[in-house]
């Protein structure tokens, strides 16, 4: 088939085309890909793809036998193909046929098709997202007024395929889930769920982490409209969505949008820049306009049109350094001969100016591993303008740390301190992952050491110590009822242990830590500022103790008191910041979570003995294995302090002069 010639005048800049060419528009996909149409009196679906280096380009599907050549396309601008289509209806599959320079076809799904076949099909398929009738205005309104940075945010991190299963061990429906989630959800007092992959994929074992479809919410569960549903019942019991979205590289398919042209065409065309080889993937190339335009798409597609409440942003790290998981000689510097990527860090810039500029109220989330500086901070700032980011080295240290025998904790105290080093230089979540209950890591029960239920122990005074540490928090499924195995993307999660006694208990305290944590600003209000937090102890290793505070913007605020040790701490003295009596208002050693029932019962006063750096001190019955809360329910008044008299040479008996309070610092004066 022969080429056609270019005979269309190039395109404004500020039509859908023009913006595309020039890697401007955001909303990409209200013009590429199939969208119902009327031509000449005929309704039916008009068709467009981008393929830059095609010779010809077709579409086929059900309806002309998979034809590669009846109905071909014309070629407009830039390398983008277009035809109508009449008589077409919802649900027919089709494809691509890309007539290659060098005499192949390939056969392509729509790259921003809305819907797709269920593996093993690979074909796209037509659909309309217009018409679902959204009841989540109540929850868009309230999430305007409520900023992440001064609210609880506890996510439960969701595997749709592996959160629940029929009896035949079949998915359920995206409805089917919502009737079991989101009951389950708020009944546990999570605030969100964060939705690993949706996005269409073809490899279950990829967890949706190497997808094909970026506009495509995967068909394993239902329609678009289905997950419209989900998302909707969600916010409509005060559920936030977070979705896990990949724009760091996609899996090399033939049917996907590798070398969708024939060439490179999404990727960099130097397998030394757009190959990540452990992976078995290919990079976007983040300085080609036409991808941007594809990947800024996307992310707003997913915000906008499912009324997603956040991006989580998976393998930022890979995106930012040219020397990713290479080897020597296996990458290529920068123009200025550094290991930085240069046209990725202005994509997340874009990405995230883009997405704030639009919707100033959701979450952008960067899973980053490394020290990247000011990942969470503005574009204007010198920042890559995300609001969140996942704090990995806490979750690495505190993992490695609870796995260890306690008698080896002493000589690791830092992997519980640490953290407070960098606390504050990010906006973080505190992640719990699936990374970290997979591939022979154990499940978070079985991370712990020592007998059957010193592991139930381990797993409660870790939860407490998490949900009292600075920053937001992200907890895996199926940790919360003490899941045995680690997790199987291929099952249901292990529900049936609900029968267990233990299992039953250690629910009812991920609930009730939950409840706790919701309820006490203390936790949250200052979760980014060292002005809601302030250690106590931080270097008792011999005991296996850590003990801080943390404050509200008022100064209110909860002692926490960690022993990581099997040994029993009647006698434990710590400094406390005001005279008074305290009240232990949660303990993970409750009987009604499984524990000894240890811990102070009654209310205990504070003694006039400095401690720790503090005036006053108490002495607290520290249960093993377990974490403390403590509140001041009634201030009493300071001692007076004896003014000290000080002897001068000349004999006379002077009192100290008093530091005057420092004068207000003038104010600038507007221009």
């Amino acid at each position: 088939m022969a080429a056609q010639k270019l005979t269309a005048p190039a395109p404004r800049p500020d039509t859908p085309l023009g913006l595309f060419l020039s890697g401007g528009n955001c909303h990409a996909q209200n013009y590429l890909g199939s969208h119902p149409d009327v031509r000449d009196g005929a309704a039916g679906y008009v068709f467009r793809v981008w393929a830059p280096h095609a010779r010809q380009a077709a579409v086929m599907g059900d309806f002309n036998g998979w034809s590669d050549e009846s109905h071909p396309m014309e070629r407009l601008e830039g390398g983008v193909w277009e035809t109508f289509i009449p008589g077409l209806n919802r649900y027919d599959a089709y494809k691509y046929a890309i007539h290659t320079a060098d005499g192949r076809v390939l056969a392509k799904a729509d790259p921003y098709a809305f819907h797709a076949e269920t593996r093993p099909g690979t074909a796209s398929k037509l659909y309309d997202l217009s018409g679902y009738q959204w009841g989540d205005k109540g929850w868009l309104e309230y999430r305007k007024k409520s900023p992440v940075y001064e609210n609880p945010l506890n996510i439960y991190e969701v595997h749709l395929g592996s959160w629940r299963r029929t009896g035949e061990g079949e998915f359920l429906s995206y409805r089917t889930i919502a009737e079991y989630l989101v009951p389950y959800v708020k009944e546990m007092g999570f605030t969100h769920v964060e939705l690993m992959p949706v996005t269409e994929h073809p490899l279950d074992a990829s967890w949706g982490y190497q997808c094909t479809g970026y506009f495509a919410a995967t068909s394993r569960f239902g329609t678009p409209h289905d997950l419209m549903y989900l998302i909707d019942q969600l916010h409509q019991a005060g559920v936030g969505v977070i979705l896990d979205w990949v724009p760091a590289h996609f899996p090399k398919d033939a049917f996907g949008l590798y070398e969708f042209d024939g060439s490179a065409c999404y990727e960099y065309a130097d397998p030394r820049k757009g190959e990540h080889a452990d992976w078995g993937t290919r990079v976007f190339d983040y300085g080609r306009n036409e991808v941007r335009s594809f990947l800024y798409s996307s992310a707003l597609f997913w915000l906008e049109q499912y009324h997603i409440d956040g991006l989580r942003v998976d393998a930022v790290a890979s995106m930012l350094y040219l020397d990713y998981s290479r080897e020597a000689g296996q990458w290529v510097p920068n123009i200025h001969g550094g290991r930085e990527n240069l046209e990725a860090i202005e994509f997340l810039r874009e990405l995230n100016t883009s997405v704030f500029t639009r919707h100033g109220d959701v979450l952008m989330i960067a899973e980053e591993s490394t020290a990247w500086p000011l990942v969470s901070h503005p574009v204007s700032e010198g920042g890559l303008g995300f609001n969140l980011k996942w704090n990995m080295g806490w979750m690495n240290d505190i993992v490695h740390y609870m796995t260890l025998d306690p008698y080896f904790r002493q000589y690791n105290h830092k992997d519980i301190t640490f953290s407070l080093v960098y606390a504050f230089s990010e906006n973080f979540i505190l992640p719990l992952s699936h990374d970290e209950v997979v591939h022979m890591k154990g499940s978070f029960l079985n991370k712990m050491p020592g007998e059957y239920l010193e592991k139930f122990s381990g797993v409660r005074a870790f939860y407490a110590y998490m949900l009292t540490h600075p920053g937001k928090k992200l907890l895996m499924m199926g940790s919360e009822f003490g899941q045995w195995n680690e997790w199987h993307f291929e099952y249901s999660l292990d529900w049936h242990l609900m029968e267990n006694r233990e299992n039953q208990e250690t629910r009812q305290f991920f609930k009730d830590a939950n409840a706790f944590y919701l309820a006490h600003k203390e936790l949250w209000e200052l979760d980014f500022s060292w002005e809601g937090f302030q250690w106590i102890c931080a270097d008792d290793n011999h005991n296996n103790c850590a003990s801080f505070l943390r404050k509200d913007k008022k100064g209110d605020f909860l002692l926490v008191a960690c022993n990581f040790s099997p040994v029993h701490r009647p006698g434990y003295r710590l400094g406390a910041p005001c005279r008074g009596t305290y009240q232990c208002v949660f303990n993970t050693d409750d009987e009604r979570y499984g524990g000894a029932g240890l811990g102070d019962k009654a209310p205990v006063d504070s003694e006039d003995a400095g401690c720790h750096g503090q005036e006053q001190s108490l002495v607290l019955d520290l249960p093993p294995m377990s974490a403390v809360i403590y509140r001041c329910i009634r201030k009493k008044p300071a001692l007076k302090k004896k003014t000290a008299l000080v002897k001068t040479d000349a004999g006379k008996i002077t009192v100290p002069a008093v530091k005057k309070k420092a004068a207000a610092p003038a104010v600038k004066k507007k221009s």
